[in-house]
């Protein structure tokens, strides 16, 4: 089953696939694939980006919803410490909390294993670190816009569903959540933008990302301008994709307003 989807995904690469973009184009050039070039490597660093970018995604968006929720609860304690998170991940610079992530984690899970009596040197996984640190600086960013997406949903709305007897949560499922996610679509987009770029930073932890794949091919070949011009319109072809994507995706949660 495994060599089933391994053989499928390699037909379908848009990269290096039969049907590639550098299978067609790239000849015997620098991004050829196979050993010829450096097509294959890169390629894979462009599955390292959008791979990490959408495994963060879901965990940042969770994170931030509930931030958004206990930023509007009763608890005075509880607001403070939301308000904490997000001042000091919006705050610090993304590179930054990804070393935080990356280095601390390890020291702190060292100091834990060393007072257990237990000698032993932990390295991180760089892909998780990564996913961490941009899942909380996303969250933090993702918190305010829902919680002013929150804001805008008149308070009558839970009233009304208090008054035909639903419980809160279902109500919060059937009646908040869809208008929630309609008001708040066009912010979280450009934050999605933002973290598909903010990608590039684990490159700096040794994530084979397209900018540590491209950089090493500029510096084996000495064609630096080259391949960091083809990381800049993969990027971009990203994005492109991505805009097509949410599009489609708010015309889809608008479809109520445009039937009345």
């Amino acid at each position: 089953m495994s060599g089933w989807l391994s053989a499928l995904a390699t037909a379908l690469d848009p990269l290096c696939g039969p049907v590639g973009i550098f299978t067609l184009l790239a000849g015997d050039g620098l991004v050829s694939c196979g050993a010829s070039g450096w097509g294959d490597e890169i390629a894979f660093g462009v599955k390292v980006t959008v791979t990490l970018a959408i495994a963060t995604l879901p965990i940042g968006l969770l994170l931030g919803f509930l931030i958004a929720l206990a930023a509007q609860s009763e608890d005075k304690l509880l607001r403070a410490a939301v308000g904490i998170y997000t001042t000091i991940f919006r705050g610090l610079p993304e590179l930054l909390t990804l070393f935080i992530v990356y280095y601390g984690l390890q020291l702190l899970i060292q100091s834990i294993l060393g007072w257990m009596g237990i000698e032993q040197r932990i390295e991180i996984n760089a892909f998780l670190a990564g996913m961490i640190a941009l899942a909380v600086v996303f969250s933090s960013y993702a918190s305010e816009v829902l919680l002013s997406a929150f804001r805008a949903i008149p308070r009558g709305q839970y009233e009304a569903g208090d008054a035909l007897g639903l419980h809160r949560s279902r109500t919060m499922a059937l009646v908040i959540l869809p208008q929630l996610i309609r008001i708040a679509l066009p912010g979280l987009g450009n934050l999605w933008m933002i973290l598909l770029k903010d990608t590039a930073y684990v490159s700096i932890i040794g994530l084979s990302d397209i900018v540590r794949q491209t950089s090493v091919a500029a510096r084996v070949s000495k064609e630096a301008f080259f391949f960091y011009f083809l990381a800049c319109l993969l990027y971009l072809a990203l994005a492109i994709i991505s805009s097509f994507g949410l599009s489609f995706i708010e015309r889809w949660s608008r479809r109520g307003e445009v039937r009345r």
